[in-house]
Parts: C-alpha cells; sequence; structure tokens
C-alpha cells in the first residue's frame, strides 16, 4: 500500500468540476478522470467497501493525486480526453488503433484533376474528403466513382507519359483525359458531380443531371443528353443496393458487446443515407464495468482530439449515462449540435442492428485468433498446474420449465472453436427442470463413445454449474472409467457479475476465482458462453419442432390472409426466415411495421 494519506488530501479537495490524474510511486499515471463534483468524486475511490478488483488495484499503487479545476463539466471532459491520449493510463479505456485514417484526395489545382487514397497529413492543397472508417470503404467508393462518373485515379507520373488510353478507359471507368478524349469543361462537370457524390448529396446531384438532361435534350444534343441519363440510372442503382437507404441525416451506429473477457465495439458510419463501413475497436476497459459506462468513457475518446468526423447524431446501443454532457462536449468540438440517442425504431434500429451483428461478429473472430487462443491455453495451464491442454470439451443444459430439454457439447482445439464436433443431445426419461439428470443423462452418452473409441478424449472438460453439476461429472466419469480429464466447473460469483465467477477443480474440490483480465478466465468463459448459445439455439429448434402451431401464428395483426400471402410469395417458411426486413415489406398486404414484426418473430422464436 502507498503512503498516500487520502484522508488528509481529501479535507482540502474542492468540489468544483474539474479533472483528477491518479500517480504512481514513479510519477507515471495510473488513470484520469473527470467529475462534477471532485471531492466527491476522488472520495469514492478509497471508501472502505464495495470497490471493484480493478479498481482496488490501482488504488493500492496511488502515491499521489493532481487536480485540474475548470469553468464546467464539458471543460473537464475535453481536459480529460487530451490527457488520456497524451499520458496513456493503464487504468482507462485505451484504443488500441494507432493507425491513421483514410480518405480520398483531390488535386484540384490540376487542369483534370485525380482522385487518391491516402492516409495521414492532409495536403495543403487540393481537397479532401473523409475521413473515411476502413481502406475498404476508401477503395469500393473510389471503385463507384471510377464506374459512375470516370475520374482518373492515376498518379502523375503515369498521366504524363500517357500516349495512348490505357485499360480503364476500355472498359469505360475513365473517360482518358491524358490524351484529350475529353474536353476541361465536360471534365469539371463530372468532378462537380463527384463532389456531390462523395458530400452524400445524391438528391441534389440527381436533380442537377436530370435538368441538365433536359436542358441538352432542348437544344438536340441527343448524345450528351443520353450520358447524363445513362449516369443518373447508375446512381439509382447505387442507391438501390444499399441495404437501407434513407433521407436520415448523417450518423453513426456504436454498439458494444461484451463476453468471455473480451470488448468490440463498432461504429457503422452512415453518411447520405449510404453505409460507408464499420470500424471494429477493441479498447482496453480499464476500470469500466457495465457497458453504458465503457460507452461513455469510449464516445468522447473516438471522436475528440482525433480527426474524425462527427456525425450529426450517434445512435448507441447501451443507454449512456451522461449523454447530455458527451453531446454538448461533442458540439463544442464540432462547432454545432450533436445528439446522442439510444432508444431509436424504424431505420435508425435497423442501422444500430447491423452495428450490433458486426461487433458481435468481430469479437467472436478476434476470441478464436489463433494468437490469442494460444496465450488462453498456455495461461490455463499455468493457472491449474497442468500440461498445455490440446482438447477442450464444455457442457451445458437447456430448456424452458422443463420443455424440450436439450444438452449441448462445444469443443474447442488450439486454434478456438471446433464446430464440426459439437454435438446437441435430446434429453429424454428426466424429470422436468432436473438438470442434475440431464447432465447425468448427455454425459453418459457422450463418454460411452468416447470411451469406446468413437470420439476422441478431451484434455479438459468444463460443465456450466458449481459444486453439484461438478460431482455428478465426476461420478459419470468414474463409473465408464474414464481418466486423465481435468474437470472445470464455472457458477455465478456472489456479485454476478461478468468477470467474476467461481471456478471449481475437479481434482481437488477447491473454489477460486481468476483475474477478470486473466486468459484463463476469459477461455472458460468462451466456452461456457459457446456451449450456451448452442444449447439454446437447438432448444428453441426442438421446442419449435414439438408445437404444430406456426411460428406466425400468435404475431399481432398477422391474419391468415397475410400469412398465406407470404408463404405463397417466399414458397416456404425456410425461406421467409431468410429474408431481411425489406424484403418481406415488399410481399402485397405488408406494411414496414408488420415485416419487422414478422422478422423478430422469426430469428427470436
Amino acid at each position: 500500500m502507498s503512503e498516500f494519506d487520502a484522508t488528509r488530501f481529501l479535507k482540502s479537495l474542492t468540489t468544483r468540476p474539474g479533472v483528477y490524474q491518479m500517480l504512481d510511486d514513479k510519477g507515471a499515471v495510473l488513470y484520469v478522470g473527470k467529475a462534477k463534483n471532485l471531492k466527491a468524486r476522488v472520495s469514492s475511490y478509497f471508501r472502505g467497501s464495495g470497490l471493484a478488483s480493478k479498481t482496488l488495484a490501482m488504488v493500492s499503487k496511488i502515491a499521489d493525486v493532481t487536480i485540474t479545476v475548470t469553468r464546467n463539466e464539458v471543460e473537464a471532459l475535453l481536459l480529460e480526453q487530451n490527457l488520456i491520449k497524451d499520458r496513456k493510463p493503464p487504468y482507462n479505456v485505451l484504443l488500441r488503433d494507432d493507425k491513421s485514417y483514410p480518405y480520398i484526395y483531390m488535386n484540384s489545382d490540376h487542369a483534370f484533376p485525380g482522385l487518391y487514397f491516402r492516409r495521414g497529413q492532409r495536403a495543403h492543397r487540393g481537397k479532401t474528403f473523409g475521413p473515411f472508417p476502413s481502406a475498404g470503404s476508401v477503395k469500393s467508393t473510389l471503385n463507384l466513382i471510377q464506374k459512375t462518373f470516370q475520374i482518373r485515379q492515376c498518379e502523375e507520373s503515369v498521366y504524363q507519359n500517357r500516349s495512348r488510353p490505357c485499360l480503364q478507359y476500355q472498359i469505360e471507368r475513365c473517360s482518358a483525359p491524358c490524351v484529350g478524349y475529353i474536353s476541361e469543361a465536360d471534365y469539371r462537370e463530372d468532378l462537380e458531380y463527384t463532389r456531390l457524390f462523395l458530400e452524400g448529396r445524391n438528391q441534389d446531384l440527381i436533380q442537377t443531371l436530370q435538368a441538365r438532361m433536359d436542358r441538352a435534350a432542348e437544344q438536340l444534343e441527343f448524345e450528351k443528353a443520353a450520358r447524363y441519363r445513362n449516369t443518373i440510372s447508375r446512381i439509382r442503382r447505387l442507391q438501390s443496393e444499399q441495404v437501407m437507404e434513407s433521407e436520415l441525416d448523417d450518423m453513426d451506429a456504436i454498439a458494444l458487446n461484451m463476453a468471455s473477457g473480451g470488448v468490440c465495439v463498432a461504429v457503422l458510419s452512415v453518411r447520405g443515407g449510404r453505409v460507408l463501413g464499420v470500424d471494429a475497436q477493441f479498447p482496453a476497459a480499464g476500470l469500466f464495468e457495465s457497458e453504458s459506462a465503457l460507452l461513455e468513457a469510449f464516445i468522447p475518446q473516438y471522436y475528440i482530439g482525433s480527426g474524425r468526423t462527427i456525425p450529426s447524431e450517434l445512435i448507441v446501443s447501451h443507454p449512456v449515462d451522461d449523454a447530455q454532457l458527451v453531446g454538448d462536449a461533442l458540439s463544442q468540438t464540432a462547432g454545432r449540435q450533436i445528439r446522442v440517442a439510444h432508444a431509436v425504431r424504424g431505420t435508425r434500429k435497423q442501422y444500430l442492428d447491423l452495428a450490433t451483428t458486426n461487433a458481435t461478429e468481430s469479437l467472436g473472430l478476434k476470441l478464436a485468433s489463433r494468437d490469442g487462443q494460444t496465450r488462453r491455453l498456455e495461461d490455463f495451464a499455468a493457472q491449474f498446474e497442468i500440461e498445455m491442454p490440446e482438447r477442450l470439451e464444455c457442457f451445458d443444459i437447456s430448456h424452458t420449465g422443463g420443455e424440450a430439454t436439450v444438452a449441448s457439447c462445444v469443443v474447442f482445439d488450439a486454434s478456438g472453436p471446433l464446430k464440426s464436433d459439437y454435438r446437441i443431445f435430446n434429453i429424454t426419461d428426466v424429470a422436468a427442470g432436473d438438470d442434475y439428470g440431464a447432465m447425468r443423462q448427455a454425459l453418459s452418452r457422450r463418454y460411452r463413445r468416447v470411451k469406446a473409441g468413437e470420439v476422441k478424449l478431451p484434455d479438459v472438460l468444463i460443465i456450466d454449474g458449481g459444486k453439484g453439476q461438478l460431482t455428478e461429472a465426476r461420478q459419470i466419469l468414474d463409473e465408464l472409467g474414464v481418466h486423465d480429464v481435468f474437470l472445470v466447473g464455472i457458477s455465478k460469483g456472489p456479485t454476478r457479475k461478468a468477470g467474476f465467477e467461481l471456478i471449481h477443480r475437479g481434482d481437488t474440490g477447491a473454489e477460486l476465482t481468476l483475474s477478470p483480465t486473466a486468459p484463463a478466465l476469459h477461455l472458460i468463459q468462451h466456452l461456457r458462453d459457446e456451449a450456451h448459445r448452442f444449447a439454446i439455439t437447438k432448444h428453441r429448434q426442438a421446442r419449435g419442432k414439438s408445437r404444430s402451431e406456426s411460428p406466425l401464428e400468435g404475431i399481432a395483426g398477422i391474419g391468415p390472409k397475410r400469412r398465406q400471402a407470404l408463404l405463397r410469395h417466399f414458397g416456404g417458411l425456410r425461406e421467409l426466415s431468410r429474408a431481411s426486413i425489406s424484403d418481406i415489406a415488399k410481399v402485397q398486404g405488408m406494411s414496414q411495421q408488420s415485416a419487422e414484426l414478422v422478422y423478430s418473430a422469426l430469428h427470436n422464436a
């Protein structure tokens, strides 16, 4: 424990808003925070009980605390973000993304300007568009511009040494200004269209093109009119290809997923009703345990001082406790009003759902990566003092009031989830709600096959449950004569929070807790969560199959005629379940609202 005298320090601490920095004995910054009331906020770290383990670990290292008083809480938040980026304290939310963001550059001082992919320092001459969320989104946009407006993208060294058109001209992706196949005036006109397109002003662009097409037709310049017509057609086709085209203002949909010891925040950028891409971030969570608190810390750091464009609206997957403060700070940074919203409907919700899906998938991929899996297996072996396991299995039980009970078995190896080896056990002849009996039956069926040599013996068997379930598993393995399997149980701890689970050893019966940041705990959580997901999915399928009622029945507003129309249009429930909300809404008699209800019933049943 440091010699920092917290009691004495707090007695003279102001109640005004400001920023505090917690330092260790070497003067390094451990944590930077903002407060509406400095005394109240800093005092909370030194109370006798109720602190999380990560907070206690940080407090034990504090040797000094410095403060900076500000005029208001908005100023405090802005200063906090600057200090976090400068000092990079280990207990704050830290973005691990140190890349420079991509943008599109136009060398507008040229007679025939080109468009280019760029990173890093913005050019002082010319015009830039962006930054974009990813390199892929820039390349996709440049490709669309080539097809639609035929603006050159060759470098100056290539452009100046052309004597004949290149392949891009032959495939109608460049108007060949290098050899004089287009006038400067016509090329500048195409550049103006490109600018409107990159600014998301598609409707203004279409209206401009339509007016010029009509004027060209009146002047009997039919070739020019046809050129305008073709450009309009391409733009409308681009719009129709968008999943969710809308007249909404520019926005970012921000979704957070915390699972299995990892965190992913997916930022889906929408500009002019067009999805530009998704930026998946994997921040270090610091002291923050809840989704809301982590988002509140993440959003200012992501936008303030980063060079990123702040859109007019941010929609978030979890409520931000102090959304007004975050919005005010972003508004002050952007010089215009910025709105932060959570409870959204319609098109906004579709964007948010898409961001949520991306956050879930991105985190799953990261957790399943080979490097990450190796680190987790090595830590597992070290924590339990065993050889590094090569194959792990985890079991879970799922039912609804005893109905359609199933047991899942998921398998991981050194590469992560081994889905081809996943198995489901339909539980029969067991009393409703008897999880012990269900687990006994599933393990017996599984490990009889292991004993017979039909299934590979795992090194580790993880049970989702406490001492009772673990005892059942041990008895089954002993009865079958299956040895050399390390048994582990995982149950919710006293706080029932993720990261504070109780781990039960099958060999000694010992009960222990692992650090919330321990890779071994993340591995166990990942196996537990995957077994639970697989069990739930198969249970719902079994429950639905056991019931004669169609999943379409019981949906408010979906009567026999609409059900028949849906099944006739898609050819059955299987194809209907694969359809998007927009596809369902196209069926005669269906509205956007009713399509959302049908989609939700089919995917959440």
